[in-house]
């Protein structure tokens, strides 16, 4: 870490950041020497969800990876165990008319308050056409909190 600083201080960096997960992201966000912090979540993976808000909170910048968890299983690489907690929740009925699984996760996730930008990756162009409509389609703060609300009922063993 001095030696990033020392590059950054002598101008051969610009920014420092850092990936990172429990159960160091905490100590990382403490260090406040960070200018970014890549960090996952999304609806089905919440955990970091507090520490997006404090990483944001001490001023570094936040990048989520894993927004759609993957996406749908079938039409992406999200595993059945993970998607189960869409269906314990009940989120199908949130879903603005037309609208994908998958294009509602990430609205959710942009609609996190303390991220900066969400890295979200395709190899298929209609999902990429789906992805850039859900980004310019915020999710409203009631829709946010009640899935919030749905997704705090279902049992953490899922």
């Amino acid at each position: 870490m001095t030696a990033l600083q020392e590059m950054k201080e002598q101008g051969k960096v610009r920014w420092i950041g850092i990936s990172a997960t429990q159960p160091h992201l905490e100590t990382y966000i403490s260090w406040r020497v960070f200018d970014c912090l890549q960090i996952p979540y999304s609806a089905l993976e919440r955990q970091h969800e507090e520490l997006i808000q404090a990483a944001s909170d001490s001023g570094a910048g936040v990048i989520v990876r894993g927004g759609v968890a993957r996406g749908e299983p079938g039409a992406g690489l999200g595993n059945e165990e993970r998607w189960a907690i869409w269906e314990a929740a009940g989120l199908d009925d949130l879903l603005e008319e037309g609208e994908t699984r998958t294009g509602f996760l990430l609205r959710f996730t942009n609609a996190h308050p303390g991220l900066n930008t969400n890295i979200v990756g395709t190899m298929n162009v209609d999902h990429l056409k789906e992805n850039v409509a859900a980004a310019c389609w915020p999710l409203s703060d009631d829709t946010y909190a009640e899935a919030k609300r749905r997704l705090d009922g279902v049992p953490t063993d899922h």
